[in-house]
Order: C-alpha cells, then structure tokens, then sequence
C-alpha cells in the first residue's frame, strides 16, 4: 500500500507546536513582558469563556438536528472545538512555563537585556528602534523582536556604543548602539 494512504499519527504535544509555529529552545525559560502575558491570558480567558461554550452550544444544537454526516454546522463547530482546545493547551502550556520580566524593573540598564528598547545605527546611516520581547510577542513590523531572533541575541549584553555583527536573511550587517531604553511596553 502506498504511504499516501496512510494518516501519520500526530501527538498532542506536536500540534501544539504547530498551533504556534514557535517552539521554544530547548533548555531555555519563557520570558514574557508583563503586557505580553495579559494578552495570552485576556486570549485564553476569552476562549474559555466566551468562544468555546458558543461553539459548543452550536454544535448541541445541530447535533440534535438529526443527521450528522451532511450537518455543516455540527462539522465546522467539531473542527472548531478542535482547533479550541488545541490552542487552549498551547496558551495553558506557555503561561504555566512564563517568566515575566517588568523592563522597568532593570537594575543594569546600561547593557541590553530582555526587554530592552534598542536604537541602532546601520552602515548606511539609518536609524532602526527594537525592542526585544518574547517569543509570542513578537512583530517585526512593529519593532518586536524576539529575544531568540539573531538580531537580539546579537545585541543582549551589548553596552551604548557598542557595534554588532550579526547574520540577517541578506548577509552579515553591522550595527552601532546608540540608545538603550527600559520602558512599559504596550
């Protein structure tokens, strides 16, 4: 037989991995900001509270219509549930493992360190702001980075004026330090 044919099984732990597409290092904590983890928790608060028991109340109510097999709401609200509950056990398992960090909280805030907001200076005279968060946290749209990315690994420990090397997606770029902020990060 084929092995297209067959369904590889999946563990719980795999699809939660999935679900974030972010798996921490191994060995390593998970370091949140303070409003990183009020979003996680305001999510799964919202998803325990709100989204599942609707699904769940579509999902009875279709189930009692009758035949199941062509019953469109009973078949997205079972994969809904699903995609719930998986989701509900990625946020369960992140903020169970959290270690949050206050930024302002910083003693040292002459080197970078998590939750650093960093000004540098690239070869060609641009200015670029990152501040560096955790690995939920990030958008490198708005000037969050992960603190695993190479670019903060790069700068955490980096002193102002300090220059750093560092491998980007378009080859190996340097950049000067010339800020370095402890802030409330939004």
């Amino acid at each position: 037989m084929s092995k297209a044919f067959l369904k590889e099984e999946v563990s719980p732990a795999d699809e939660d991995e999935e679900e974030s597409g972010f798996p921490l290092p191994v060995g390593t904590k998970n370091y949140m900001t303070p409003a990183g983890h009020a979003r996680l928790r305001e999510e799964f608060i919202r998803l325990v509270k709100v989204e599942r028991p609707e699904v769940v109340g579509v999902v009875s109510w279709a189930a009692g219509n009758g035949d199941r097999s062509e019953n469109g709401d009973y078949i997205y609200g079972k994969k809904r549930l699903r995609e719930i509950d998986r989701r509900l056990r990625f946020l369960t398992k992140r903020l169970d493992t959290a270690v949050v960090v206050d930024p302002r909280a910083q003693e040292n805030t002459d080197c970078v360190f998590f939750g650093a907001t960093v000004t540098v200076l690239d070869q060609h005279g641009d200015e670029f702001t990152y501040s560096i968060v955790g690995l939920d946290e990030a958008d490198p749209g708005c000037g969050r980075i992960s603190w695993v990315s190479p670019l903060a690994r790069a700068l955490i420990k980096a002193r102002l004026g300090d220059s750093v090397r560092f491998q980007s997606p378009g080859g190996a770029r340097e950049l000067e330090i010339v800020a370095i902020e402890y802030r409330t990060l939004d």
